[in-house]
């Protein structure tokens, strides 16, 4: 197996990497990166705190991946322990002082100077313990006990699996989002809720505060204030003359807003686009996705988010937007998140870049056998999911953490503008109650579509009819279950090359359609969509999601190679075709 390298690998300060402000949408001055060097140690499950550390890990990269600097897979028996220690600026003096995690995979445990911060269950969701009332002068000592079973639990957990193979990956355990210390006032902005609303000029804004005081807002528009007054925690404020968001021209007004009382004020720093995703009819009156009230071909790929160094960690914040600006430059405008989460920084960066997401929820339980993951599906028959065993969701326990989860997910990535579409489910994993989940997804964010069964098991919920089809020629699908729901191809291609020295394992390599060289892909890829799919976008096609950004370990069918050093087909054909590519 080839040990891969990206170009940003060793340009990786151990010290303190991914050190960028980690929350783009509610910014405060004083804060303190926790990434960089820990001690630690793997021991049997019953095991107490450990007496000794076995060494040195990088954070927020995981313990299985190569720029942790341990390289070492842990399974179900073990737990995983970091601890490392850190002093307080004083400038957090006499401050509420709180202690984020951007993630961490599954689940875990906190202690700071041996006493129990607190714990958290999930591992792509980023979580915060108040940590002042534990906190000495000097030296901090902060502990870490993680337990993740990865393909030996019922967990969410997408495409992590022990033992990497196909398009089975390398599990994620332990820390992989970052860590940091933010002082705030004893009162505070806790959160904010930006909702835009298009049709009424008007944006909603609600903010969690912490204690009281008066609130204000300003917004601001290439630097000129539009807006600047008093504000209810609850309140609409009007966008006049709005400039929409778009991937075209991605504009993003500016957000403050203040909380003030006696014993001081408390001021974040924000941001949002007018901007507005809806299913309507295109004047054929055939179904399709909206973006402000105006259909739009929504041209994406499979974006997995992988790391040959980082696993599911990009090395560098520049190695994210390396991605997003690459899809963007060759004219594609979405980009399907799929089955994971990535840090608030990557969704940042679509907003100001241009770049629509649709994002999935992470799969969990077992994967469904071949016969009703690929036969029943390619023959148009969809078994209905409240058969929970069938499905490998049988215990209530289960299926209410994933719902937990899911919910979890969406109001931590709310406000961003670049999110279209929500995903609960992918291809009948773990899957159940599908048409229910995705009509409570809909209720509880209206603003956003929902691909309630991304693939194979449609059970007539909101929005699309869903369809992957690998191998297989695409087709316009007939419609029985649900009328009035756009067609949507969410996977297709996978067209492969392999190219030695940039590849995971060159013997192991696997993909759906194999190609020799950069000629007969690129032949392969025209063929595909001059032929099957830009016939079908006039006959109700609405988007595509072709598979995919860049190869992943074993998985050989992206764009890019693994270690992003070598675009596999020809750019101008690519570009040209994406051309085509809208209503």
């Amino acid at each position: 197996m080839t040990v891969l390298k990206t170009k940003w690998t060793d340009t990786v300060d151990n010290t303190c990497p991914r050190n960028e402000y980690p929350r783009p949408q509610l910014v405060r001055d004083e804060w303190l990166c926790l990434n960089g060097e820990y001690e630690y140690a793997v021991t049997p499950e019953q095991s107490s705190r450990p007496a000794r550390f076995d060494g040195k890990i990088t954070v927020p990269f995981a313990i299985e991946c190569l720029l942790s600097g341990v390289g070492r897979r842990i399974d179900e028996n073990d737990r995983l322990w970091y601890r490392r220690y850190f002093t307080v600026p004083d400038s957090f003096k006499g401050k509420t002082v709180l202690l984020h995690f951007e993630a961490v995979d599954w689940q875990c445990e906190v202690w700071v100077n041996s006493v129990r911060a607190g714990g958290h269950t999930g591992g792509y969701c980023p979580f915060t313990f108040d940590i002042t009332d534990l906190l000495i002068d000097g030296e901090n000592e902060l502990i870490v006990k993680v337990y993740d079973p990865t393909d030996a639990g019922w967990q969410q957990r997408g495409k992590q699996f022990h033992k990497s193979v196909g398009f089975w990956y390398t599990a994620t355990s332990g820390i992989w989002q970052p860590v940091w210390l933010e002082a705030v006032n004893a009162d505070y902005i806790e959160k904010i809720k930006i909702t835009p609303d298009i049709d009424k000029k008007r944006v909603f804004l609600k903010t969690d505060i912490k204690g009281g005081g008066a609130l204000s807002a300003k917004i601001l528009k290439e630097g000129e204030v539009i807006f600047e007054g008093g504000v209810e925690p609850e309140c609409e404020i009007p966008v006049e003359d709005m400039r929409l968001w778009s991937p075209e021209d991605p504009f993003l007004y500016d957000l403050e807003l203040t909380l003030t009382n006696g014993s001081g004020s408390d001021t974040v720093k924000s941001y949002f686009g007018m901007r507005k995703y809806s299913i309507g009819k295109d004047k054929k009156g055939l179904p399709r996705i909206m973006l402000n009230n105006e259909p739009y071909f929504m041209n994406g790929l499979l974006d997995q988010g992988y790391w040959p160094d980082g696993g599911l960690t990009a090395p560098t914040d520049d190695a994210m937007i390396f991605d997003i600006e690459k899809m963007k430059g060759l004219g594609f405008n979405m980009l399907r998140k799929h089955i994971k989460t990535e840090p608030h920084r990557w969704y940042y960066h679509c907003d100001r870049l241009g770049m629509i997401v649709w994002q999935d929820m992470m799969s969990g339980g077992k994967p469904l056998n071949l016969i009703y993951a690929g036969a029943f599906p390619n023959i148009n028959v969809h078994v209905r999911d409240n058969q929970y065993k069938m499905f490998n969701r049988d215990k209530p326990e289960w299926r209410e953490q994933f719902k937990e989860e899911l919910f979890e997910m969406i109001d931590s990535l709310y406000n961003f503008t670049s999110i279209a579409c929500w995903v609960p489910f992918n291809e009948g994993w773990g899957q159940f109650d599908a048409r229910e989940i995705g009509e409570s997804v809909k209720k509880y964010d209206p603003t956003r579509v929902v691909d309630h069964a991304s693939g194979w098991h449609d059970q007539g919920g909101p929005d699309f009819k869903s369809v992957h089809k690998y191998v297989f020629p695409v087709h316009l699908p007939t419609e029985r279950r649900k009328a009035g729901r756009p067609f949507v191809l969410s996977e297709f291609g996978g067209y492969s090359r392999t190219i030695e020295g940039h590849v995971w394992n060159f013997k192991k390599s696997f993909g759906y359609i194999k190609f020799s060289n950069e000629k007969t892909l690129t032949q392969g890829y025209q063929r595909l969509f001059n032929n099957q799919i830009i016939p079908l976008i006039e006959k109700g096609l609405s988007a595509t999601v072709y598979t995919q950004v860049s190869d992943v370990e074993f998985e050989v069918n992206g764009i890019y190679t693994y270690d992003r050093k070598i675009l596999k087909l020809d750019a101008s054909t690519i570009k040209a075709i994406n051309k085509k590519m809208k209503y």
